[in-house]
């Protein structure tokens, strides 16, 4: 379970004139005690505002309801310190600076956020943030803990199934199978020089005196960490590339590396701190440029591939084998998989809005007309693509859908596992409750009753 971005959902609301309007306050008190934490009235008020800026219909939700979940997830965060669950000071501070950065870009001042949490200067108002963080990362990572330990067994998944009554068994929409084969430009020596020439350059200047990190600022073509500098924290199991974890841990503290290649295209690494098997440092990233005679030789190779696979000279499947330069699903036969369910089949009505409307008109076997794409990172490339195999909207089968029953399976019993736990806890814990909340007909036994 991912950790709810709760107070920077809070900061849609104040592009408005919340700021420029006064608002009454009533006096705060606390109205729960679980454990070593506290629920305050006005947490109550602060939860309406964070669903509306979410969007959510608050009309019918009650105080009480909402009062119900900040007992939750006080007990969450008060259990994982009895089970020496760890957060570390340097992670939420972090992650605060984060999103504090956010909430001043999107509000123009630090000073109207400190005013709309009604805090008397940024150190109160980042000593408040700072608890906040650290309760919900807590309660996050004691959800996930509690969930991380269930497991199903087929049987169980069988057992599920069967308990279901005909006529609620789920029913699963249309799915597609689909495939992609893609052609990337590709780079010419003098482009990839020109990166390895220009970070040189860069190098010489820090070495003679130059702030490496307005070096990141004016050239890195690394967008995540622009803002930063250039900033990364990783130790030998951050999931980074091979041949970046290599340069890093090469280096002294202080010491730049010299240009090397990744996929990413071209760095220079300058290591900051070593602190054990961490390494604080900065990076500069500088992607060769994609000449347009590159992107138009992409555009005709694979025009010429699509003519093959469409003249039935060679299947898709060996194609992609053959020629696809995304590696994710070249020796699949370019199928792609599902991130969500980890199965090759999509659910139209689920599908990524971009892949949806570059599929839908397609019939089974036929090939789509050239795309140009990009990556997240913003690299270009041209691909074409089939759908290999259509399934129609149908009611959940156990030999077709274990995939997904097992999904639903697991999830029932997690659901299971978390109400168990709760009533365990419940009974364990301190608790106590404000006379004017104890009429509240709480799905938990709050009042231990």
């Amino acid at each position: 379970m991912k950790f709810i971005n709760k107070p920077l959902a809070l900061l849609l609301l104040v592009t408005t004139s919340v700021f420029a309007q006064p608002k009454k306050q009533k006096v705060d008190g606390v109205i729960g005690v679980v454990g070593d934490y506290v629920v305050l009235d006005s947490d109550i008020d602060l939860e309406y505002i964070q669903l509306k800026a979410q969007g959510v219909d608050t009309k019918n939700i009650t105080r009480c309801e909402l009062f119900g979940k900040q007992l939750e997830d006080k007990l969450y965060a008060h259990q994982a310190i009895q089970d020496s669950i760890i957060v570390t000071d340097q992670e939420v501070n972090d992650y605060m600076n984060q999103q504090i950065d956010a909430m001043v870009e999107q509000v123009g001042s630090i000073e109207k956020v400190v005013n709309y949490y009604n805090k008397k200067d940024e150190e109160d108002f980042r000593s408040f943030f700072f608890d906040v963080i650290k309760m919900n990362k807590l309660t996050s990572q004691m959800q996930k803990k509690i969930v991380d330990e269930v497991e199903i067994t087929p049987e169980e998944v069988r057992n599920f199934f069967k308990e279901i009554p005909q006529d609620e068994i789920p029913m699963f929409g249309a799915e597609v199978e689909v495939a992609q084969i893609v052609i990337k430009p590709k780079i010419s020596e003098q482009e990839k020089q020109n990166a390895i020439n220009k970070l040189k350059g860069i190098r010489k200047e820090v070495l003679e005196g130059a702030s490496f990190y307005s070096k990141v600022v004016l050239n890195t073509d690394d967008k995540a960490s622009i803002g930063t500098g250039g900033f990364y924290k990783i130790t030998r199991k951050t999931p980074f590339v091979k041949e970046f974890k290599e340069v890093a841990f090469s280096l002294a503290e202080g010491e730049i590396s010299e240009p090397f290649e990744t996929e990413f295209g071209y760095h220079i690494i300058l290591v900051e701190k070593i602190k054990g098997q961490e390494i604080e440092l900065r990076h500069i990233l500088i992607k060769p440029k994609v000449t347009d005679e590159a992107l138009k030789q992409a555009k005709a190779d694979i025009e010429i591939i699509r003519e093959k696979i469409v003249k039935g000279e060679i299947s898709f499947e060996d194609a992609a084998k053959a020629s696809s330069d995304e590696k994710e699903t070249k020796n699949n036969g370019g199928v792609l998989f599902n991130p969500q369910t980890m199965e090759t089949k999509f659910e139209l009505t689920k599908m990524d809005p971009a892949l949806y409307n570059q599929i839908v008109d397609l019939k089974v076997g036929e090939v789509s007309l050239p795309y140009l794409d990009q990556e997240e990172r913003g690299d270009k490339y041209y691909k074409i693509l089939t759908i290999n195999n259509k399934l129609p909207e149908h009611k959940a089968d156990y030999a077709s859908d274990y995939l997904k029953i097992k999904e639903l399976a697991l999830r029932d019993k997690q659901i299971k596992a978390i109400s168990k736990w709760m009533e365990e806890k419940i009974q364990e814990t301190y608790i106590k409750i404000d006379k004017d909340y104890q009429e509240c007909d709480f799905t938990s036994n709050w009042l231990k009753k």
